[in-house]
């Protein structure tokens, strides 16, 4: 370990950051329009955010979403809005808290009369508050929350109405383990997942995908969301031979792993989910143990022209460069709403709903080119093809490569 400062990105915002910026957010013109002609004049189709903007370090990725949204209405109004109506933006900060989750969105659907809903930003909102726009009939389009049950139906055969343009807990796991099947060095697989929903939905996916791809763990061990030493769980790892520890849990967790594994000098190679993207993974391993995991994104830091102009024109409403995937999803997330609505016709959610399934032209995003990304049966827009290898190098995200990687092939994504 060395002295190094780490990079600006990684200081991370204070708590009384998150405030201010989620006020921001909250006080920002609900709508950009133009100055003149009947579409700054006609009624907007109200859609509505329900995420985390303030409580918690995921917060911002909420506020990046936010962000990517209303640079996609600005885009949508500015070329003329949807049926002849502006897209305007209603935002709630839940807080980090389901019941305050559930609570927004039952205000957006029934007082605010939103004809679609994003977020929210954590995975157990969504699962605690799902049912309410399947009932109601209003879509979701996630743009953060990764949790794997989020798009399912909540029977089978029923109509849907949770889609998702981001990052999906079980696309990750299986690709991260046909990284750990195909890489010679793997040797023994172990788990590592903290006690939350979020873990251990996570733990489901490694065991069941690892069982589908003809790998067996050793060692499987457990740790709470504030513990900073996993010193003991890590032992077990050890004395059990585990060379490639497969990690799910949030930023933090990860960060206080690695400080973990720097104690007792045992560093197996680490796959672990795209949290550790977050500035609070940085924040809590330093800069010098955050290089040693790789993780997925959805978003290279090789970005594309396309995506660099994007990525100049928000920057400054970002908290950090790390946040650009999010502000991608919520773009992205918005330009496919207004796609449907316009085949639709109208903004019923059953119509929209409907035309998500099927949608006829292809729409390009700033993740990729959109063509049918959704049917009945599959709600997930963005897939294993679509996920970016990641790590960290001198305080900064990079793009991940070796070997492994570029040799994996379609066929090596099971489970």
């Amino acid at each position: 370990m060395t002295g190094k400062t780490p990079h600006p990105e990684a200081a991370g915002p204070t708590r009384r950051g998150f405030g201010r910026a989620a006020a921001a957010l909250l006080a920002a013109p609900a709508l950009a329009l133009p100055h003149r002609g009947a579409l700054a004049q006609a009624e907007p189709i109200r859609l509505g955010f329900n995420g985390d903007l303030s409580a918690s370090p995921s917060a911002q990725s909420g506020r990046a979403a936010v962000v990517g949204i209303q640079a996609a209405m600005e885009d949508v109004n500015k070329a003329g809005g949807v049926l002849g109506r502006p897209l305007g933006l209603t935002v709630r900060d839940d807080l980090s808290q389901p019941p305050k989750s559930i609570q927004n969105m039952s205000d957006l659907i029934d007082n605010e009369k939103v004809a679609a809903v994003f977020g929210p930003t954590n995975s157990g909102n969504a699962l605690a508050w799902k049912h309410i726009p399947n009932q109601k009939r209003i879509p979701v389009m996630g743009c953060i929350g990764s949790a794997t049950d989020i798009t399912k139906p909540v029977r089978e055969g029923a109509d849907n109405y949770m889609f998702r343009i981001g990052s999906v807990d079980r696309i990750q796991v299986v690709t991260l383990m046909a990284y750990a099947k195909k890489n010679p060095r793997t040797g023994k697989i172990g788990f590592l997942t903290e006690t939350t929903g979020y873990g251990q939905g996570g733990l489901k996916d490694l065991q069941e995908v690892a069982q589908a791809q003809g790998l067996t763990a050793v060692a499987s061990e457990k740790f709470n969301v504030g513990d900073t030493d996993m010193t003991s769980q890590l032992a077990k790892l050890r004395a059990a031979g585990v060379e490639t520890a497969l990690v799910w849990a949030q930023g933090t967790p990860i960060g206080q792993l690695m400080r973990s594994m720097d104690k007792i000098g045992y560093f197996p190679i680490v796959l672990t989910s795209w949290a550790a993207d977050n500035l609070s993974f940085i924040n809590a391993a330093g800069p010098e143990l955050a290089e040693k995991p790789i993780f997925l994104r959805t978003v290279s830091e090789d970005r594309t022209p396309h995506q660099q102009a994007f990525f100049d024109r928000i920057r400054p409403k970002l908290d950090a460069d790390s946040a650009f995937s999010f502000a991608v999803h919520g773009y992205d997330s918005t330009v496919l709403l207004a796609a449907a609505m316009k085949q639709a016709g109208k903004t019923d959610g059953a119509a929209i709903r409907a035309s998500l399934e099927d949608l006829k032209e292809k729409v390009e995003g700033y993740a990729k080119t959109y063509d049918h990304p959704f049917s009945r049966a599959e709600h997930e827009g963005l897939t294993a093809a679509d996920q970016r290898w990641t790590c960290w190098r001198n305080g900064k995200l990079a793009a991940f490569r070796d070997e492994v990687v570029q040799n994996l092939q379609e066929g090596d994504f099971k489970g």
